[in-house]
């Protein structure tokens, strides 16, 4: 088979019939392939979303590191999860299918592998859905505040989020092409969004921070005292926003060419957010006019904040809404993508009541019953912000320890089975070993830093409950193994890789 690499001077590789592939690898295909290359990188495009991620958490950066850490973490920060993203398209190539990430795992590694990276992999999209829709609650209601006067409580927030979780449960209810179709709109939205909002706080005010602030302001709003520990978690901003990358992957079986298209996606949404990202945080940070006052605003959201002093509360409402339209695009993309998984994990019959969620559509070849049970964990998982401050950071943190995890682990895999791993048509060739040990190396580091406290002094309050989080579905995973462990399976057809791999694990 001739390859392609991830060079961009590579030749195309030859298209080949994914529904006969993805009946080698066992499914028989009832989802409907009706989405294209620029589909499949739209819908991570619009799941990472910097107009959602870097918005929403903008505040937090500004207390925990402040510009500098800000800017320079998203720098760095984007460097390794490229490594994460080049590493995790070569091994879906290989393995084009629903499930993704549990799947790549399941036949590079074992029945137990598969299993506790699939419920991995669901708490971080379920995290994710939740973080996206509740910061898009939040930005509404300073939109709100600024129109009409209205206060964005914890209570009325939480409303604001439950209807936007219902807008995405009903846009998911129709075919894939309309999903396709809102994410297209998605990355011109988002990139026309971050040339506005960037070019009129470049142009509109009168004065702006220097460059020595931007780049090299640290400000401390922690609690704790030491500047290292308070830089490593302020790169939480970075890493909330570059997740979700795997939606592609989970969207294969509704993408044309997905074991080319689908690797594409996941790396070009990457690097283009790299750069949007980076350019969007420089124009906020360059207008702050009051930085204290950023941080206490009455809006409830400092981006919102900075908008209002730097050109006025008329154009400021404008911004906002450009903002809270793309965040609404990333959320449908979220719900799309956790929906497919659940109804992935369904099919292997991985989850409590598998027969109902995998239930798909026959008019519109959707999975209606996991994208009913895909916003309703997502509401759940966002219940503690009606009590404690600092939930949403802390819902975004399930996001980062749930989902990146599930990441390294089909890489640790391909890399732990050597010639075993049979490439698909597109690969890193030579760059596989080192670009997957880094990925592998930066998903443990971080993995382990985000489930640590945000704030001090640690109270019910403040306490970071991700930790807790992951603790409970991994409980929950371990319980429901013993339940399910005998009807739990991925197909067997074409099936050695996992065999091999349980015997290398002394596991048959």
């Amino acid at each position: 088979m001739s390859r392609t690499t991830w060079s961009s001077s590579s030749s195309p590789a030859p298209r080949q019939d994914e529904e006969e592939r993805l009946r080698e690898l066992g499914y028989q295909p009832v989802l409907a392939r009706r989405m294209g290359g620029f589909g499949n990188f739209a819908i991570s495009f619009s799941v990472i979303s910097i107009l959602s991620g870097c918005m929403t958490l903008y505040g937090f950066g500004l207390t925990t590191g402040g510009p500098a850490v800000m800017l320079w973490g998203w720098a760095g920060v984007g460097l390794f999860v490229l490594c994460v993203g080049l590493a995790l398209a070569e091994v879906t190539s290989a393995y084009p299918t629903s499930g993704a990430l549990y799947y790549m795992a399941d036949r590079l590694g074992g029945r137990r592998w598969g299993w506790y990276t699939g419920w991995l992999n669901l708490l971080g999209l379920l995290g994710a859905i939740a973080g996206i829709d509740y910061g898009a609650a939040l930005f509404t209601g300073a939109f709100l505040n600024l129109k009409f006067g209205f206060t964005p409580t914890a209570e009325k927030t939480f409303l604001i989020f439950l209807c936007i979780l219902l807008l995405h449960a009903v846009l998911n209810l129709f075919n894939v092409r309309l999903v396709s179709l809102l994410n297209s709109i998605s990355v011109w939205w988002h990139v026309a969004g971050v040339t506005v909002i960037v070019g009129v706080l470049a142009i509109v005010p009168d004065s702006h921070q220097s460059p020595s602030f931007v780049f090299g302001e640290f400000f401390n709003g922690t609690g704790w005292d030491n500047p290292l520990y308070v830089t490593a978690i302020g790169l939480l901003l970075a890493q909330y926003t570059f997740s979700g990358y795997d939606a592609s992957a989970h969207l294969s079986e509704e993408t044309s060419n997905a074991s080319v298209t689908a690797a594409r996606g996941i790396v070009r949404a990457i690097w283009a957010s790299w750069i949007a990202g980076f350019v969007l945080l420089a124009g906020l940070t360059f207008a702050i006019q009051d930085y204290t006052g950023t941080l206490d605003t009455d809006t409830g959201v400092p981006p919102a904040q900075i908008m209002i002093d730097a050109i006025g509360e008329s154009g400021a409402t404008a911004l906002l809404l450009i903002v809270i339209v793309a965040q609404l695009f990333c959320g449908n993309a979220e719900t799309a993508a956790a929906s497919r998984m659940v109804f992935a994990f369904s099919r292997d019959n991985a989850l409590p009541g598998s027969a109902l969620w995998r239930k798909v559509s026959a008019r519109t070849q959707v999975p209606v019953p996991a994208v009913w049970l895909s916003v309703g964990l997502a509401a759940a998982i966002a219940l503690p912000s009606l009590y404690s401050s600092t939930a949403y950071t802390a819902v975004t943190a399930i996001n980062v320890i749930g989902i990146t995890p599930a990441y390294a682990i089909p890489i640790f895999l391909r890399l732990r089975a050597g010639d075993r791993f049979q490439p698909g048509p597109w690969n890193l060739g030579r760059w596989s070993k080192p670009i997957g040990w880094i990925a592998v190396l930066w998903v443990a580091f971080v993995t382990v830093l985000f489930c640590l406290p945000q704030a001090s002094p640690v109270t019910v309050q403040s306490m970071n409950y991700a930790s807790i989080a992951l603790a409970v579905v991994l409980i929950l995973a371990t319980v429901w193994w013993f339940v399910a462990r005998r009807s739990y399976s991925t197909p067997q057809a074409y099936g050695s890789d996992r065999e091999q791999a349980e015997v290398a694990e002394n596991i048959v």
